[in-house]
């Protein structure tokens, strides 16, 4: 037993429960955790197999394919963060998380889902260099730019996502430790507390809208000048192979964007749908775009399936 600050005695949690989809019949997540730990394999295998073709095959080793290692990467582990913990409880009931792994947890999926978003924006912006000024490309997006890129990816987001975990791990929490989500977000476990959370929830809101917001105002900036570039082109078919060359990386970002969007709108009526709608859309968000993107840009660009091939016939 603890006193709070207000003088009131209450005893102080230790850990945390995941309440995962406790709404629904409990036959169904097991029907639920076919289909999630297939597309974790998909997507843990398709990544990994893009990251060992980019490293080896030297014809890869160009900017464009060192940003996308850099998303696979991501991807790869935000899915280890959220994918096998979701598993665990589904198949053992394991529901306790510590707080430490919490809190971890927390910090790795705001910050590695804001690097995903800002290195879509890094990309868009490849493309418009390679669209709009092709003469000029190998000057501007050059091995150091991927790297000073990379590196404010990484810098960005870690400042400004570290507060997250850090208030919501400030606060006292009292009594209740049952999260109603199968992940440790934000909002779900600062609401257990018994303190005023109002910080919180406005950092979370500046931050995410400020972080992905630019990210996706710049995305569309740079789409819209190259379509614009685009439709003054004359040449024969030089429309259709300006479009294809962005088309990979517009398909990752639509499957980004929509996955997060409706998850935001479910949030914004939550008394609307039934409660398990947003957790299952913020669940498969850390799983559905890792799973594509590896196989839209494996199946869309000519030199990774040739790459693929060759390493193929090598035995790898």
């Amino acid at each position: 037993m603890t006193a709070h600050q207000n003088g009131t005695i209450a005893t102080e949690v230790s850990h945390f429960l995941l309440n995962c989809f406790v709404r629904s019949p409990s036959c169904w997540q097991h029907w639920l955790s076919l289909p999630l730990s297939l597309l974790f394999l998909l997507a843990m295998g398709a990544n990994a197999t893009l990251l060992v073709t980019i490293r080896l095959e030297a014809s890869l080793h160009q900017p464009m394919y060192y940003l996308l290692s850099l998303l696979s990467l991501l991807d790869m582990v935000l899915c280890l963060t959220v994918i096998p913990k979701v598993l665990a409880i589904f198949w053992f009931d394991l529901r306790a998380i510590s707080f430490s792994a919490c809190f971890l947890q927390m910090f790795i999926m705001n910050s590695f889902l804001a690097m995903e978003s800002c290195t879509f924006m890094v990309m868009a912006y490849d493309r418009y260099v390679a669209i709009c000024h092709p003469l000029r490309y190998p000057s501007i997006i050059t091995d150091q730019f991927v790297a000073k890129a990379a590196i404010f990816i990484l810098a960005r987001n870690f400042i400004f996502t570290l507060p997250i975990p850090s208030l919501s791990g400030r606060l006292y929490y009292c009594g209740r430790n049952v999260i109603e989500n199968c992940i440790c977000a934000n909002m779900s476990v600062s609401r257990l507390s018994c303190d005023d959370v109002t910080v919180n929830r406005l950092y979370q809101f500046a931050g995410g809208w400020t972080l992905l917001g630019s990210d996706l105002i710049l995305i569309f900036a740079s789409y819209t000048l190259i379509l614009r570039a685009v439709l003054r082109l004359k040449a024969e078919g030089a429309v259709a192979k300006a479009l294809s060359t962005c088309g990979s990386h517009f398909i990752l970002i639509l499957f980004f964007s929509t996955v997060l969007l409706v998850f935001i709108f479910t949030l914004l009526v939550k008394k609307k749908v039934p409660p398990d709608v947003p957790v299952l859309l913020n669940v498969l968000h850390h799983v559905v775009p890792a799973a594509l993107n590896p196989i839209v840009y494996g199946v869309r660009t000519q030199e990774i399936k040739q790459g693929i091939q060759r390493l193929l016939k090598k035995g790898w």
